[in-house]
């Protein structure tokens, strides 16, 4: 792919999450998740290789489908009230269809089936632009939408996702796919709240972009697709292993890292909603996810190659460190010391 089709095409997706984000109307919103759609497919495919066309094709029918429900709801909304205004989503019909499309975009269980294989047939890089920039579209719909949307069905499905992706995650070697399943789960996280405290669902997102981006960018540098030679880079890369690890940390929510504080403020606000047996389940089932977390950081730092004396010495890369590593590492590992500045979240 030539640099000029990479720039046209990111260019692309920043204008449809620009245009989705700042709309009121749903044919504006409509239009912008359809050029996000079709600005990012030929960066899933430009390897060429059949599994990356094979994941651009599930990610357009995929895609196209809760495109078409989003019209479809918004038409039958216009029809039953008169308006075409985001904010003015009141009948039940369109609320469920609503919530069905955006759980499609977004690959919450059960409508996940789409988003592991359309990540592992996509290169790093791209699999960090479908992990993060390309929910964020849905996400603010949702967002808007959420004062109308059903608590309990999305309760569920946060449920659904939360277990799911943990239970699915501890089987896998493939980085990208365990990745794949650490974003549902996370996804879970955020929707649980949504309709009682979306300013904490938004810092819940604003914290996942951040350690997941950390750690794409970190694997994109060491080249590692897979638990194997994540084991084999500690000799290469000893400094951007320790980081991965702490990353990972924070990712699976344990304090004192970033990613206990959208953690810590959910369940607490969950128990002021008293939704105590909510709370205990969704702690519960994070476990699952803590498991392969761990994992990743055993397999990252701990262990080591088989080294015999006769094997030849393998030299860090000379090729310099991309700069936002370093930035968004600290910033995923050091930000929990913030928590008493955010009363107004809470």
């Amino acid at each position: 792919m030539t640099p000029l089709a990479k720039l046209i095409s990111t260019m692309s997706i920043l204008l449809g999450t620009m245009i989705t984000i700042t709309s009121n109307h749903w044919m504006t919103a409509w239009a912008g998740l359809e050029i996000n759609t079709l600005s990012i497919l030929p960066l899933i495919s430009k390897s060429h290789h059949p599994r990356a066309v094979e994941a651009a094709t599930k990610y357009f029918l995929v895609q196209a489908t809760a495109s078409a429900l989003v019209l479809f709801s918004s038409t039958i909304n216009a029809h039953s009230t008169g308006q075409w205004d985001i904010t003015q989503l009141t009948h039940p019909l369109a609320c469920l269809l609503l919530t069905s499309a955006i759980a499609i975009k977004l690959g919450l269980t059960p409508f996940h089936f789409w988003f592991p294989e359309v990540l592992q047939g996509s290169s790093l890089i791209t699999a960090l632009l479908l992990s993060t920039m390309m929910k964020l579209p849905p996400t603010t719909i949702l967002l808007i939408t959420s004062h109308s949307l059903n608590p309990s069905l999305l309760t569920l499905m946060a449920v659904m996702s939360i277990a799911f992706g943990g239970w699915m995650g501890l089987n896998q070697t493939q980085i990208r796919k365990i990745m794949a399943f650490s974003s549902i789960s996370h996804l879970g996280w955020m929707i649980i709240i949504i309709t009682y405290n979306p300013k904490l669902t938004l810092l819940a997102f604003y914290l996942y972009i951040l350690m997941t981006a950390s750690i794409f960018l970190t694997m994109d540098k060491i080249n590692v697709l897979k638990l194997p030679t994540l084991m084999t880079s500690w000799s290469k890369t000893p400094m951007l292993n320790t980081t991965l690890m702490l990353t990972l940390l924070s990712l699976a929510g344990l304090p004192p890292l970033t990613g206990f504080l959208p953690k810590w403020l959910i369940i607490q606000h969950l128990l002021k909603q008293e939704m105590t047996a909510t709370a205990t389940i969704i702690s519960m089932l994070s476990l699952l996810g803590l498991f392969f977390y761990l994992r990743l950081a055993y397999c990252s730092t701990i262990t080591l190659p088989p080294n015999p004396p006769n094997k030849m010495k393998q030299w860090p890369p000379k090729t310099p460190t991309n700069t936002l590593i370093p930035v968004l590492t600290s910033l995923s590992i050091l930000l929990l010391p913030l928590a008493p500045l955010m009363p107004t979240i809470t």
